[in-house]
């Protein structure tokens, strides 16, 4: 941050916080970006230098400028000690699960975490010697009946980003911390923006960059930051796996962080208002999405965050899969895709059914999650209402 005193920085907005976190002109010969670093080799001046490791960087797994600027620039965002890259979201989840638990370890998962860290859990996790036991995301407190003395840790994701499951997670926390257990958030969906995990209770919290901080899809990024002994064990652990991104992604991610404020206030603004136009149609059962009244975790989510993204999901009233698949073809602006949280809006059909194991997934019809991006909203608007056209026309043929 150029010529700012640490109690100046305590006093700046998110907004300000991250136009100047990471950067330092006066090490880069006035630039205002801290350009790419791209190489593996770092040399040192002597033999003595080389031996007392006398200079910040010894090679790229380490480190380089580039990389460090966006650790240092997230730490201070979300008020960590350290903070780590990882080349995607679910080599961050990954680092922070071998960070917190070893052979002969239970780990407790939320039901609706991100299906690829069921995957990680239920194969390489077991693998390890690692039991992982998926609990009700709305237990709450009473998770302490599940918690055992070798439960290592607790994975929550708040919300689910498709069941849209918003988490008790400071009573969670206690919990967790009241045995000794590792408490890690999957925050992608708020980020630290709109939830503040290390207030909150957590001890390694986790982000996607890939969705809301890059924000324009075109980077694969994960990072994970904690604070006191976690930090020092979360890093001894990532040096250990030496799973780094690139000088490229990381120059790429410190680009997105100096807009990712006023992108994701303006996709939570689209997002809500779609979100209430969605419950005006009469295709629609209901709409899962936090911030709205009837969504019944509302409470808490007006209570733990200060905001909400621009993901959501609707489920529709039953209708043939045919007249669901002629709603997402007749989209022009809303992309099929993985993903979320970049400018572009997509749209993907979705089914927990055969995934959850803790809980039951019956929401009465078709699912579909929206993400929003920076479209026109009345563009947007209009392309879901010739998709609902082509669904209603779709619905009144004969089966094939």
């Amino acid at each position: 941050m150029t010529k700012k005193r640490d109690e100046t920085t305590r006093r700046l907005r998110s907004r300000t916080r991250l136009a100047h976190a990471g950067r330092n002109p006066a090490e880069q010969n006035g630039f205002v970006n801290t350009p790419v670093y791209r190489g593996s080799t770092v040399l040192f001046p002597s033999a003595e230098d080389f031996a007392g490791h006398r200079q910040p960087y010894s090679y790229a797994t380490k480190g380089t400028p580039t990389t460090r600027a966006l650790e240092a620039a997230w730490s201070e965002f979300c008020g960590a000690d350290t903070t780590v890259l990882t080349s995607s979201g679910l080599a961050a989840i990954a680092i922070a699960l071998m960070t917190a638990t070893k052979a002969g370890d239970h780990l407790l998962v939320s039901d609706s975490a991100y299906g690829p860290t069921r995957i990680f859990c239920d194969g390489v996790l077991k693998r390890f010697g690692v039991e992982t036991q998926y609990y009700d995301p709305r237990l709450g407190a009473d998770i302490a009946a599940l918690m055992r003395e070798n439960t290592g840790a607790v994975l929550c994701e708040s919300p689910g980003s498709l069941s849209m499951e918003v988490q008790d997670v400071p009573a969670i926390a206690q919990a967790a911390k009241a045995r000794g257990a590792c408490v890690i958030l999957d925050n992608t969906w708020a980020t630290p923006l709109f939830f503040p995990p290390f207030e909150r209770g957590v001890d390694l919290n986790v982000e996607a960059g890939t969705k809301y901080l890059a924000g324009h899809a075109d980077l694969l990024m994960g990072l994970v930051s904690a604070k006191g002994s976690w930090a020092r064990r979360l890093r001894a652990t990532y040096d250990a796996f030496a799973m780094c991104p690139g000088g490229d992604d990381a120059f790429l991610a410190l680009r997105g962080l100096r807009t990712m404020e006023l992108r994701m206030r303006e996709q939570q603004r689209a997002g809500l208002d779609l979100a209430h136009w969605f419950r005006t149609r009469p295709e629609v059962l209901r709409v899962l999405h936090p911030a709205l009244p009837d969504h019944p975790d509302h409470a808490l989510w007006q209570r733990d965050f200060s905001g909400a993204a621009g993901l959501f999901s609707v489920i529709l009233k039953p209708t043939p899969k045919r007249a669901v698949d002629a709603f997402l073809n007749a989209l022009k602006l809303f992309g099929i895709g993985y993903s979320w949280g970049g400018f572009e809006s997509l749209v993907i059909p979705f089914d927990c059914t055969k995934t959850r194991t803790a809980t039951r997934w019956a929401p009465g019809g078709p699912a579909l999650r929206f993400s929003v991006g920076l479209e026109d909203l009345e563009d947007l608007r209009e392309d879901i209402a010739d998709g609902f056209a082509a669904m209603a026309e779709a619905g009144e043929a004969p089966n094939a």
